[in-house]
């Protein structure tokens, strides 16, 4: 059927990309969808107090029925006794990424035929597929929505949506046509895959013709249109977009700076995985929100004691179909003390750190996380874009994209000064400039491949 679809006119992929949300919108909005929503909406004004009761009535059930449905957790989980309480959970093991892929059979609670399935993206080289249950995919659905209806958002606004999905022909790339719209919900599709600088303009054209009330995707993308769109004058008409929501990546002060900039309104931004992991949420007032409805959140340090700044561990309410408990999703995130001005009590976060894995290492200085690399781009000039291969220890590779008209000598040596404040004198530096720098299979810009994790 896919291969098809790219011989069919353009006007039929877009019935076909309608069908298919139908298809899709049922099941997530079907069931109790409408319930859980109405309920996350009434909870809004709860206190942490009341939100932190909700929290151990929903893990206690929760792990009853892993207990009872899942192998691998009937096998590793204690008996849950009623008195459960939150404090108690650190007793249980926690659940590594090639744990859960090397197990994963034994921890399917439902079959693939009834449940919904996703794919992880497999930047590692290793996709995983979870399955959700119907009934636990409606859920999160509507927590989403909750979230965004404090913006205005609902199913059926006029959306631009940046999405990791192939959807074009050869014939719409030589048209110079890069997206595809679902004109029954309202939503255009954007390719992440073939976002450049000759196309850039196009994207820019298209968007203001189209005129979303709300952008959805990787803020790599949106960046990188912002940033052309600022560097060539391009006015992009203010009071079009209400809302951005980025998805599945890290956001930069600096990338959430431009694209706040160019749109002219404001981000919100939101974190969860393909896999399932509980909600955080950004408020009207800007502060990060952990949704204590959706899991437990605990963050560790080396020694997995607690921590205000260290490494994920979640165990998400929502992912009956594949259990998380204590799952080590691969992010850091930072705490922050305090009551948010907003009339969510749910706890604080003062930063999304990113992915734990996604760093450089070196010999002399040890590792360089994804924030401290962006940040490589300080007082420089004329870098569009950069991608950082570690294949050696003593060896970096950085692919760089630049605009030739800004670039300098002394924006090179701004660049390589501050790696070099990063990563010590003794590792090699080669830069290496390119054209375009490959999106994952997933649609996702990675800004560092570390090929030598293994080593360190």
């Amino acid at each position: 059927m896919q291969r098809i679809y790219y011989y069919l006119p353009a006007s039929i992929q877009n019935l076909i990309i309608s069908i298919f949300n139908f298809i899709a919108y049922r099941k997530r909005y079907g069931g109790g969808y409408k319930l859980y929503l109405k309920n996350f909406n009434s909870n809004k004004n709860l206190t942490l107090q009341e939100l932190k009761t909700i929290q151990v009535e929903k893990l206690i059930a929760f792990l009853n029925i892993s207990r009872s449905k899942s192998e691998y957790f009937n096998r590793t989980l204690p008996k849950i006794e009623n008195n459960f309480t939150l404090e108690k959970i650190n007793q249980f093991p926690i659940l590594e990424k090639e744990t859960l892929r090397n197990n994963i059979d034994s921890i399917y609670t439902v079959s693939s035929r009834y449940s919904i399935v996703s794919k992880t993206g497999g930047t590692t080289g290793k996709s995983l597929a979870v399955r959700f249950t119907y009934k636990n995919m409606q859920e999160r659905f509507a927590m989403l929505d909750s979230f965004r209806d404090q913006f205005g958002y609902k199913l059926g606004k006029r959306t631009a949506w940046f999405s990791g999905k192939n959807i074009l022909s050869k014939r719409d790339i030589n048209k110079n046509r890069y997206w595809k719209t679902d004109y029954y919900y309202k939503v255009r599709y954007y390719s992440t895959f073939h976002i450049n600088s000759n196309s850039i303009e196009y994207y820019i054209n298209n968007l203001i013709n189209f005129r979303p009330e709300f952008i959805v995707g990787f803020p790599s993308n949106l960046f990188e249109i912002a940033n052309y769109g600022l560097k060539n004058n391009i006015d992009f008409p203010k009071n079009y977009i209400k809302a951005i929501f980025p998805t599945a990546e890290t956001i930069t002060d600096d990338s959430r700076n431009v694209i706040e900039r160019f749109f002219k309104t404001k981000m919100y931004n939101q974190y969860a995985s393909s896999e399932g992991a509980p909600f955080i949420f950004e408020c009207t007032t800007g502060n990060l929100h952990l949704e204590l409805q959706s899991g437990v959140f605990e963050v560790l340090d080396k020694n997995n004691k607690p921590a205000k700044k260290g490494r994920l561990v979640v165990t998400s309410f929502t992912t009956e179909g594949t259990p998380l408990i204590r799952y080590d999703i691969g992010d850091r995130v930072e705490l922050k003390e305090g009551i948010c001005n907003c009339r969510n009590q749910n706890s604080l976060v003062k930063k999304i750190l990113g992915r734990d894995d996604d760093f450089i290492y070196s010999e002399e200085t040890g590792k360089i996380n994804l924030g401290n690399i962006s940040n490589t781009l300080k007082d420089t000039r004329g870098i569009i874009k950069f991608q950082v291969i570690q294949n050696s220890l003593n060896e970096l590779i950085i692919k760089l994209i630049i605009d030739e008209n800004d670039y300098s000598v002394n924006s090179q040596k701004i660049f390589l000064n501050n790696w070099r404040d990063r990563v010590g004198e003794d590792i090699k530096i080669k830069l290496k400039f390119v054209e375009t720098i490959n999106v994952e299979k997933s649609g996702k810009y990675r800004m560092v491949k570390n090929n030598i994790k293994h080593l360190i």
